[in-house]
Formats: C-alpha cells, sequence, structure tokens
C-alpha cells in the first residue's frame, strides 16, 4: 500500500479536470524561484503561465503514453513497449515516420498511480464518444490516452491538402471508445469547437487542432473560379465536410 501527501492535496495546486484515468492539476505558483528569475516568474503568473501536470489512475484504465512522458509512478504500475510483434513493430514504426509521432508508445498497466511531466502547455481531456468515435489530430498534439484506443496514420483525402494546406500528408488518428489526453497551446476557453452535420466548414489557415475521423478534409479554392477565389482575396481554404467536429485554435499555428 501507498500513500501520497502534499501532492493534489497542497494547498498550491488545484484541480483543472478529471475525465476516465485522467486528472489535471495545476500549480497555482511557482515557489521554487531564485532572485535571478522572480522577474520572469511574476510575469509568468500574470500571463497564466503555470505548470501543469497529468496524474493518470492505472486501475480506471491502462495507459499509452508519448514516449518520455512519465516522471514518477507508484504502486503497482508496470510498463511495455506496448510492441504486440514484429509485425506491430513495423507498423508502427511506418506511421511514426509519417505522422512525425514517436514510433514507439509505452503502455502502462496495473492499479498503481502515473505522474506526467509537468508542462507549461495547456492539457485537453476529449471522450472520443463526443468525437463519433475517431478524432484526427494536428502533429505534436498526442500526449497520452487509453490504452484500448487504437492509433492509425490518416492520408489526407488528396494530395493538395498537405502541399498547398501547408500540412504534412498524414496525421494521427485514434479511434475506439475512452478519454485522449493532448497538450496544447491554447487553453480550452480559447478554443472554437464546431459541430457540423452534413454540413461544411472552410478555415482560411492552420488552425484546426483536432477534427472527426468521420469529417473529410481537403483544400479547395474559396471561389467556384479561380477569378472569384482572387476576387475574395483568400485563395486556398482549409475544408471539412461531412458530420462530426472541429476544435480551432483562435490563431494560426506558428503565429501564436
Amino acid at each position: 500500500m501507498f500513500h501520497i501527501s502534499n501532492f493534489t492535496d497542497n494547498d498550491d495546486i488545484k484541480t483543472l479536470a478529471s475525465l476516465g484515468p485522467f486528472t489535471v492539476i495545476e500549480f497555482e505558483r511557482d515557489l521554487s524561484v531564485m532572485p535571478s528569475d522572480a522577474q520572469t516568474a511574476y510575469f509568468c503568473n500574470a500571463m497564466n503561465v503555470r505548470k501543469r501536470q497529468v496524474v493518470c489512475d492505472l486501475s480506471r484504465a491502462n495507459i499509452t503514453l508519448q514516449a518520455g512522458a512519465m516522471q514518477w509512478m507508484v504502486g503497482n504500475v508496470n510498463a511495455t513497449t506496448g510492441i504486440k510483434g514484429v509485425g506491430d513493430l513495423f507498423g508502427k514504426a511506418v506511421r511514426g515516420k509519417v505522422t512525425g509521432e514517436s514510433a514507439i508508445k509505452p503502455e502502462y498497466t496495473g492499479d498503481g498511480i502515473l505522474v506526467l511531466e509537468p508542462t507549461y502547455r495547456h492539457i485537453l481531456l476529449l471522450d472520443l464518444q463526443d468525437w463519433n468515435g475517431s478524432v484526427v489530430l494536428d502533429d505534436g498534439l498526442f500526449l497520452a490516452c487509453d490504452a484500448k484506443l487504437k492509433h492509425k496514420a490518416v492520408m489526407r483525402s488528396n494530395v493538395s491538402s498537405a502541399v498547398a494546406g501547408g500540412e504534412g500528408l498524414f496525421n494521427l488518428g485514434i479511434s475506439g471508445s475512452g478519454v485522449l489526453c493532448l497538450e496544447s497551446s491554447c487553453p480550452r476557453e480559447e478554443l472554437v469547437e464546431i459541430a457540423l452535420e452534413n454540413d461544411v466548414l472552410k478555415v482560411d489557415g492552420n488552425m484546426a487542432i483536432a477534427w472527426s475521423g468521420s469529417l473529410d478534409f481537403t483544400v479547395e479554392r474559396s471561389g467556384k473560379t479561380l477569378v472569384g477565389s482572387a476576387a475574395s482575396g483568400e485563395g486556398l481554404v482549409n475544408v471539412y465536410r461531412g458530420t462530426g467536429k472541429v476544435l480551432l485554435a483562435p490563431v494560426e499555428k506558428g503565429i501564436a
């Protein structure tokens, strides 16, 4: 048996969100400050730049992590590579190569507690049941998920989606029933969620960070003709078509 003190019960820590096996905590003040860092720490606190961590309760689900994300663990916790044979290793290596994600994502099992590395990014918890059982992620968002969720490389609907849209040809897709944990540069309060029902969303820029796997993603001209696109001043736009949801950041990535 184990008992953890001065962690989530510390008055400097508050719980931001909890879903499935994941709990997101935030350090309200950075107390480990030296005089040389005091000015930076002061303005970070004023601008809501705070450390956050994810606490995983393995008694509720096995967890798959981004490689290198574990900070400490206690109790009955077992770490594995999550590889189920040579074919699985090859498939994950290929998927990692085309999506830019780590090829091997360790899997943690047992009934203990797993704590992830602190981050200054914002943590988003998504229940895939709310996303038609499938979500496609922008590069670099994946942090952790229920181990029973399936990972795959999702190819764009056409090559122009990658070339003209300023994106890669493949994205990481997650499907199944469970909770997904993401790291985002934008807080949930600033993300716009758009639900489509047999409709179309057109976005001028790379602002979508996640979208339902049921949606078709292409890049198209903003107008029906080249003249129309030129007249609108928009040119090419990212298009999400079908039934599902899209999460939009307030600004195009790379600008924030």
